[in-house]
């Protein structure tokens, strides 16, 4: 055997775990999925081709709906966590007494097992015994009970900052590692040349860690988009669907309604969003890289 050959048969080798692991774990439950998606399956023990009757029946104003609210819910949890991650991660940055202590009080938001937390706030949610409301009324802003979970509105805004509070530290540890990775001499300079604070954070932090930004934005993106546990816990979608995302739909036609065929056409939806995202992902990280280059 050549070496040419003998090498590359090496890196067969090296690749096979990944590729055996994408082709168990990944692929085929995503074809089995598509294919699920063109036949009526349920709990019945006959499975009838339906072609795209299932696509079309998705396809009316209840589900435009809910993919509206799934784009605003998840839109709103993602900007409010970079900000705050990158807020946070600048504050941590900074040279001020007891930062150890600081960056160690970021991260029970994620140590804590995610279904308890959003117990948690559950409890503080609640109308009648809930820390939220009580404090609103004791400082005179309501006159009453808020039962933040029962109304639509507040039930929306409610599930966000739940999600918002369980994303921050890994958004602003990851954001906190990046600024960490910028080049101290060029603090020097700029503050040897009178730049403020502000301006060497705008003018140096930012640009540079624009990549960390991007990646994180998207990590993020997909996580909230396919977020399922906090609305569940919370509303199981309510009241009247006003917390019902794509997940919770597809979870609910599928698991729920024992629909199985329309709840794979969901998720079929839901991948090809994902997919989206990802391809614009990558062009804007290979234009950022290629002017980077030049």
């Amino acid at each position: 055997m050549s070496v040419q050959r003998s090498t590359v048969l090496f890196a067969w080798l090296l690749l096979a775990p990944a590729l055996l692991y994408v082709t168990v774990i990944v692929a085929y439950p995503l074809v089995q999925t598509f294919i699920l998606s063109f036949t009526d399956a349920s709990l019945k023990r006959t499975t009838e081709w339906v072609g795209t009757d299932n696509y079309e029946r998705i396809f009316n104003a209840t589900f435009a709906t809910v993919i509206g609210r799934t784009f605003l819910w998840t839109f709103f949890s993602v900007v409010l966590k970079m900000g705050i991650g990158i807020f946070g991660a600048a504050m941590l940055n900074a040279a001020v007494p007891g930062r150890a202590l600081f960056r160690l009080l970021t991260m029970p938001p994620w140590i804590v097992p995610m279904a308890i937390g959003i117990f948690m706030w559950g409890w503080m949610y609640n109308g009648q015994f809930g820390m939220i409301s009580g404090l609103l009324q004791n400082f005179g802003i309501t006159d009453g009970p808020v039962a933040f979970l029962a109304q639509g509105r507040t039930a929306f805004w409610a599930t966000v900052v739940t999600d918002v509070w369980i994303g921050v530290p890994l958004v602003t540890l990851y954001m906190l590692a990046a600024m960490q990775s910028v080049p101290q001499d060029l603090y020097e300079a700029a503050w040897t040349d009178g730049a403020g604070r502000f301006y060497r954070f705008r003018r140096i932090t930012l640009p540079l860690i624009v990549p960390a930004i991007i990646t994180m934005s998207m990590l993020s993106l997909i996580a909230t988009f396919n977020s399922f546990d906090i609305i569940w816990i919370l509303t199981r979608g309510g009241p009247s669907g006003t917390t019902t995302t794509m997940i919770i739909d597809t979870y609910s036609t599928a698991i729920g309604s024992k629909r199985y065929g329309e709840g794979a056409a969901r998720a079929v939806m839901i991948c090809l969003f994902l997919s989206v995202f990802c391809f614009a992902y990558f062009r804007l990280v290979s234009r950022l890289s290629g002017g980077m280059k030049r």
